[in-house]
């Protein structure tokens, strides 16, 4: 039992207490009754910093590292310093879960900085880099005008014409509608190794990861319900609110799904080498329509289809943030394979990977890093948490076990 005053901790100071560690830790029974108690009866509002400092905690145990209360103060100063996009954008959300993930994201991502820097000068084994061509991704993407014409936009580029204007990263149209019966149709498709943000007629933004292709109107039909097509690939959508609109509606439509909004916050996964689609809600409500099924969902919910056979699967507790960190420059998983890890890995950094043992495939990891570093810098902190080596040659990476 303990005596402390602990109303005025914060996350790093209930990380760094030998009591709040053994209850975390070694599921102490007294421990147990203090802490639960404490929470529920005295300091229910400090539920979000005790989820934080366990995060923390369980974040700090690593093979040959044991923390110190430098290492939870450490990392705590660069949360609290952080500048990070994605952490800003989640405090404008009205999701609390979200903000809490986005934080406990960041305390992941910078714990795993600090320790690959800690042991820079240690590694497990020596990589065989060949030759390395791989660069991280950038702003990228091909717009085709409504005439067929192809234009590539691309960082520090200026591109303009009546309707639309682009500075290399971003497509902005020109706010107006028409009343016009005929739609002209514009396509952005972002390569490998790209992404692209893009903000409609209406006001809707979008987000659109690497290896993405989106259909749009270049003006929506007054009074008519605004449609776009994610034909395949990633996007997260901002969706203007039909409000705002003579209370038209917004749809997606994708393959095997269409999901209709009023207006929200979303994000849609449907890559042309994968059998599921998965639509997940950040804010708002929306109606995802399939062949055989109608689902609306709530927000911190996601909705998982396969497009072989049109069976669905509701998740009512998704961890939203990570499913759309991408969108904030951020790569984040939880119990991911390492053949997912890759798949998500080889679209950014435009890459080709090859296992050398199928077994290496299964092997989970948990982390946030930052989609800026370089392809080694991300390698090494998977295999100094793993037993797995690489090699390089060019744009090709070899995963194998280390012997």
């Amino acid at each position: 039992m303990s005596n402390k005053n602990y109303s005025n901790y914060l996350p790093e100071d209930f990380a760094a207490d030998a009591y709040f560690q053994k209850w975390v830790l070694e599921d102490d029974p007294m421990a147990n009754i203090f802490w639960e108690k404490w929470l529920a009866d005295q300091h229910p509002e400090k539920q979000a910093e005790v989820e934080l400092a366990k995060i923390l905690i369980h974040q700090f145990r690593f093979k040959d590292h044991q923390a110190t209360e430098d290492d939870f103060n450490d990392v705590w100063k660069h949360i609290k310093g952080s500048q990070i996009d994605e952490f800003k954008s989640a405090k404008r959300t009205k999701n609390a879960r979200y903000v809490i993930s986005a934080a406990a994201s960041i305390i992941i991502l910078v714990a795993f900085t600090l320790l690959f820097n800690q042991n820079r000068d240690k590694p497990v084994f020596d990589p065989v880099v060949v030759t390395n061509k791989i660069n991280p991704g950038k702003d990228k993407a091909t717009l085709t005008l409504e005439d067929g014409t192809e234009v590539e936009l691309e960082k520090n580029q200026v591109f303009k014409t009546k309707n639309a204007q682009s500075n290399g990263k971003e497509l902005v149209y020109k706010p107006g509608e028409t009343t016009s019966p005929e739609i002209a149709y514009n396509y952005l498709t972002i390569p490998r190794g790209g992404q692209f943000n893009l903000t409609l007629t209406d006001g809707t933004k979008i987000w659109l990861n690497s290896e993405s292709q989106l259909k749009y109107p270049i003006l929506f039909t007054e009074g008519t319900t605004r449609k776009v097509e994610l034909i395949y690939g990633e996007a997260y959508f901002d969706v203007s609110p039909s409000t705002d609109h003579k209370g038209s509606s917004f749809k997606v439509v994708n393959g095997a799904q269409e999901v209709e909004v009023l207006g929200t916050e979303f994000n849609i996964k449907a890559y042309k080498d994968e059998n599921f689609i998965y639509t997940t809600l950040v804010e708002g409500k929306v109606v995802v329509n399939t062949a055989n099924n109608q689902e609306t969902l709530a927000p911190n919910q996601q909705l998982k289809l396969n497009v072989s056979n049109n069976d669905i699967t509701l998740f009512t507790s998704t961890d939203t943030f990570r499913e759309t960190a991408w969108k904030n420059g951020v790569f984040s998983f939880k119990n991911k394979p390492l053949k997912d890890i890759m798949k998500v890995l080889a679209r950014w950094y435009d890459i080709h990977v090859v296992f050398a043992s199928k077994s290496l495939e299964t092997i989970t990891f948990n982390g946030s890093l930052k989609k800026q570093l370089s392809i080694e810098e991300i390698l090494s902190i998977i295999s100094n948490t793993s037993t797995i080596s690489y090699e390089i040659t060019d744009k090709t990476i070899i995963l194998k076990e280390h012997t």
